[in-house]
């Protein structure tokens, strides 16, 4: 024992094994304070980002892209790296992701949207896409990629979130920018 600090007993000792784990994988998007019930205790860090997707945005550079998958997305078979954050949606995601990582400005299309099938109607989750895009960065026209190219680009993306959006066609690429501040 080091003099000066004072032991706690054991019965008030927290430890990660105490915590309940009942259907939390690895790399889900929950933390032991999400399952505590409380929120996380960094100033500006939105709580529905876990310490893993924090960590993978981090190591992201210029030019990166990042797939934030629906519930339908085959994630796990074409991650590098996956991330699960089952019960959340696409947009809550993105507006958080957004908050702390900017859009590639030396493209075109920094942000890409799977392309729906001949017949299938526009989804209306892309409009609220467009609306949280523009809240964090001006200018920015998605490009829209046909299924297929989608999947071979998301096999080549830093990671692939996985999420339990409904929407279909609700899946995202985002290519990562150049920090400035």
């Amino acid at each position: 024992k080091h003099p000066g600090f004072k032991s706690l007993p054991r019965r008030e000792m927290t430890t990660s094994a105490s915590l309940p784990t009942t259907g939390v994988r690895k790399n889900d998007c929950i933390n032991e304070s999400t399952r505590k019930g409380t929120i996380a205790m960094l100033k500006g860090i939105p709580s529905i980002l876990s310490p893993e997707l924090l960590k993978i945005l981090m190591e992201m550079g210029h030019g990166d892209e990042i797939v934030i998958g629906d519930g339908n997305f085959p994630a796990a078979s074409n991650a590098q790296r996956l991330v699960r954050c089952d019960g959340h949606a696409v947009p809550e995601l993105l507006d958080a992701m957004l908050q702390l990582m900017p859009l590639d400005t030396y493209v075109d299309a920094p942000v890409a949207l799977m392309e729906t099938t001949q017949g299938d109607p526009r989804p209306v989750i892309w409009d609220e896409y467009r609306e949280i895009v523009m809240k964090h960065q001006k200018n920015v026209k998605p490009e829209l990629v046909e299924r297929f190219a989608f999947y071979e680009r998301a096999k080549k993306a830093y990671a692939i979130i996985a999420t339990g959006e409904t929407a279909l066609y609700a899946n995202i690429i985002l290519k990562k920018g150049v920090v400035t501040e």
